[in-house]
């Protein structure tokens, strides 16, 4: 059900324009775009260490606690947070399927700067990545066709699945067992690179994002205020659904920081190469409002991230302080 407003009809007026827009992204951008979804997964996967999940295994109730948080509750309030701002279809589509992706890479470089539980986070990346290749396409068929159902007046979404399980594989799957494959055969060097390639992975994302934004400047300032209000609110309840999931489940601190992160940090970068991927969404559609969404949470979740890990590195040392030195209490 919708929620009407002045404040609501305003807003998806204001973005039914930013739908229409046609962005200045090229099929060679596509390609380098996603020659660095690969290789950030390829960073990823040389950081999976199975023995790892050793610990998870026999306590796997942290593992379990992240993977509900990410897979179902973030697209679930997703879903409710659209109903209530009612955005453009393509606005509230782009929402959709970043809540549908596996969490960034950036994440578990986040975790270790909050002091919380690094092993769980790079589990949760390892799990919600290799279970993306069917999770996402599944995930936004759900609530992207039940978001359609609500109103007449939206366009009917025909996405085919298995083109986008397809392209998800390729992007995620082949890079991964590659990584895998690479820290196996070859662990001294994979130590060596590791973090080089997860800093590289980072930067390069990042100022892909920025030069895609660059590409669109107009039309990103004119509607900045509107995207980041959106995106502000949908990474916030991200964050805050994460940790009360996680404080509800009885984890304590560490793991509370941890299924926070994981649950606001999302791998947006794969979105903007579903989204421009003409085989999965036609170019005829109107793609403006979902490519600037997710292309500024690409940009955002760093920004709260940081903010976050900053916040809890310096409540962590005030305690060790007042403690004497002590362990942070769990």
């Amino acid at each position: 059900m919708y929620f009407c407003s002045p404040m609501n009809i305003l807003l998806t007026q204001s973005l039914d324009v930013l739908d229409n827009i046609r962005l200045n992204f090229s099929p060679q951008g596509l390609l380098i775009m996603n020659i660095t979804i690969a290789c950030i997964m390829f960073g990823v996967a040389l950081d999976m260490k199975f023995a790892g999940f050793r610990q998870l295994i026999r306590k796997p109730l942290p593992l379990i606690t992240g993977i509900i948080s990410q897979v179902v509750l973030l697209p679930l309030v997703t879903f409710l947070l659209i109903m209530v701002l009612q955005p453009s279809q393509g606005v509230a589509l782009g929402m959709l399927l970043v809540a549908a992706c596996p969490g960034g890479n950036i994440s578990n470089f986040i975790s270790s700067l909050s002091k919380g539980n690094v092993e769980l986070s790079v589990s949760l990346t390892a799990v919600t990545t290799i279970s993306a290749i069917i999770i996402t396409p599944l995930n936004f068929a759900f609530w992207g066709g039940l978001y359609a159902s609500t109103s007449p007046l939206l366009r009917p979404i025909e996405i085919d699945p298995v083109q986008m399980l397809l392209t998800v594989f390729i992007l995620l799957g082949i890079p991964l067992i590659a990584g895998i494959l690479f820290s196996l055969r070859f662990p001294r060097t994979t130590q060596h690179i590791l973090k080089p390639v997860r800093w590289a992975s980072i930067i390069v994302f990042t100022l892909f994002v920025l030069g895609a934004l660059g590409a669109n400047f107009s039309n990103f300032l004119q509607y900045i205020e509107l995207i980041f209000v959106i995106v502000l609110l949908h990474n916030g309840i991200a964050l805050l659904t994460g940790y009360l999931f996680a404080a509800l489940m009885k984890m304590d601190q560490r793991n509370r920081k941890t299924i926070t992160i994981e649950t606001g940090i999302q791998n947006s970068g794969l979105a903007l190469a579903l989204i421009f991927t003409p085989r999965i969404f036609p170019q005829d559609l109107q793609l403006g409002g979902m490519a600037f969404i997710a292309a500024w949470w690409g940009i955002w979740h760093i920004i709260s991230g940081m903010g976050l890990a900053f916040f809890w590195c310096r409540r962590h040392k005030s305690i060790h302080v007042t403690a004497g030195d002590t362990p942070e209490k769990k």
